[in-house]
């Protein structure tokens, strides 16, 4: 027996931190699944298994992803015509206020009167 330790208690702390350990580790919620890309997949391989996965390469694959991104830049697309049809109806509808203002401004009022200056001396 080694000073200062008792072979039962250091069992049992070894047992508890190889529990903790595994829990830590296969629980689901300590990594959540994230998603990576094909390119950050293919890099974390060795050079043999990225060359046998380029056997393996599917275009299918790439047509999928590619439709995916193209469905989401169409959909942004879309979102950001809308937007801009919205503001151009508000300034169309401000220009027109404006024009009704200006219109009856010019047609209703007498010109203002000179305002005296300093005369010059």
């Amino acid at each position: 027996m080694v000073a200062g330790l008792d072979h039962q208690g250091s069992i049992t702390d070894i047992a508890g931190l190889l529990i903790a350990l595994i829990t830590l580790f296969t629980s689901p919620s300590s990594a959540p699944y994230r998603s990576i890309s094909r390119s950050e997949f293919l890099s974390s391989l060795p050079r043999w298994r990225r060359w046998l996965s380029m056997l393996n390469w599917r275009p299918v694959v790439d047509l999928e992803s590619d439709s995916e991104r193209i469905a989401n830049e169409t959909e942004q697309i879309r979102k950001e015509t809308e937007q801009l049809r919205k503001e151009n109806a508000r300034y169309t509808e401000i220009n027109a206020r404006l024009d009704a203002l200006s219109s009856s401004f010019d047609t209703s009022s007498p010109p203002p009167p000179p305002t005296p200056g300093p005369s010059p001396t």
